[in-house]
């Protein structure tokens, strides 16, 4: 039996385009993406606002779409894929990172799948007596939840960056179909959340036509991700058709163990879901950088007090007291609590500067004029000039909190659920 294979390449911005169609063909994209099938790029939003390796970067995208239509792929047969979360507006995101400038230079459609028009069906009616084999879903969930009907059928290829996080140490592959499975109390499974994200593979496994991923390594977050990071210029980039392989040598990269230091790496290791081993996974491409250990302390010794008080209520003396508010309309007290000290507070007054400094970086230029430059057919061979001051104010940044805070509670699901019943009791009249 063939080893798992994950391709490795250094890049530059000269060459980044072309470096990520080597990659994906040295992974054998192609043998799982059926041409004939409608294929998902799963985009990932870990924050609204631009921070270095907290979500998909533009040339990733764009490298992949590139290769996708090279390769004889049908534009009309692919499309961009969003979800949201209570603390983050995915609309925002995908302005505010550049990915929308992406997908509509390329004429796809552009699904964001919590919007009116995107139908969900209960798990149990899509994949079956799977449903018996979850390790933990059907405990937090006991009357099943909902998934995307789109999915059903559907290639998904994930489109993850390299970067540390504080629930499960590390995030990639895996942890990017957390937000595009799972309903909006999705936070029930914090908990458990390793486990979740093994079930949540078994039910991509079953659903998903062909199951892919390409990872951007050209900025890597460490410290308490997936946002609040210090972000570093790394300048690799990955794939896989093997969703476990791919987290397991991103996270060996960084500097883990990942059947030791990572838990659902390690599950999904034994249930036999892919390859969390290194030693036996394939790595073709530029080997050298497969070699390298970044030394990232990890999430856990610098955390922020919104992580710290994150672990207290999930894991540590204050779930017992407090975890059982965010399953009740209380719930919305910790979205708002979050969006307060990240986009008011962290993002403002020290997440900036770093984002600053990181635009001075080739990467960082190549970003920030981005609407500005025409690639070649390779990749950038000019980037820009780095920006002369601050890119956004304080007050700017303040006041774009504050809009966020207002749509945070407004679409908080326990509070949109509720008005959704209002109206619907009210269009039927009474009884």
């Amino acid at each position: 039996m063939r080893s798992p294979i994950v391709a490795i390449v250094r890049t530059t911005p000269e060459t980044v385009l072309a470096d990520y169609a080597r990659v994906m063909r040295l992974a054998g994209y192609a043998d799982v993406i059926d041409k004939t099938a409608d294929t998902a790029l799963k985009v990932n939003i870990s924050w609204h606002f631009f921070y270095p390796a907290a979500s998909t970067t533009p040339w990733q995208l764009e490298g992949v779409i590139r290769t996708l239509k090279e390769d004889g792929y049908d534009p009309n047969l692919i499309h961009a894929c969003h979800n949201r979360t209570v603390v983050i507006d995915a609309r925002l995101g995908e302005r505010e990172n550049k990915q929308v400038d992406v997908v509509e230079a390329h004429g796809l459609r552009n699904i964001h799948l919590y919007e009116d028009d995107q139908e969900w069906i209960n798990v149990r009616d899509a994949v079956g007596d799977l449903a018996a084999d979850f390790i933990c879903l059907n405990d937090v969930y006991p009357k099943g939840f909902s998934i995307p009907r789109r999915f059903i059928g559907e290639n998904i290829i994930h489109l993850p960056t390299v970067k540390t996080h504080v629930f499960t140490t590390t995030t990639g592959a895996m942890k990017n179909a957390f937000g595009g499975l799972l309903n909006e109390h999705r936070h029930w499974t914090h908990p458990v959340i390793h486990e979740t994200l093994v079930d949540l593979l078994m039910i991509q496994k079953k659903i998903h036509k062909g199951l892919f991923a390409v990872m951007d390594g050209t900025f890597a977050g460490d410290g308490p991700g997936p946002r609040c990071m210090i972000p570093h210029v790394k300048n690799v980039i990955l794939a896989s058709s093997d969703q476990v392989a791919i987290d397991a040598m991103a996270a060996k990269l960084m500097g883990f163990d990942p059947l030791k230091d990572l838990k659902f790496v390690r599950l999904a290791h034994e249930r036999g879901l892919g390859c969390g081993d290194p030693g036996e996974i394939e790595v073709v491409g530029d080997v050298e950088p497969a070699k390298e250990n970044w030394h990232f302390v990890g999430p856990f010794k610098n955390m922020t007090f919104a992580s710290r008080m994150q672990h207290l209520i999930y894991w540590g003396p204050l779930k017992k007291p407090i975890e059982w508010s965010l399953k009740t309309w209380l719930a919305p007290w910790a979205y708002i609590a979050s969006v307060i000290y990240h986009d008011s507070f962290w993002y403002p007054f020290r997440g900036r500067s770093r984002v600053q400094e990181v635009l001075r970086s080739q990467w960082g230029r190549l970003f920030h004029n981005w609407r500005d430059i025409r690639p070649t057919a390779t990749g950038y061979e000019h980037v820009g000039e780095a920006p002369g001051g601050i890119v956004r104010g304080t007050l700017k940044l303040l006041g774009m909190a504050c809009s966020i805070l207002w749509t945070c509670i407004k679409e908080a699901p326990e509070i949109s659920m509720s008005r959704i019943a209002r109206r619907t009791r009210t269009a039927r009249g009474p009884t």
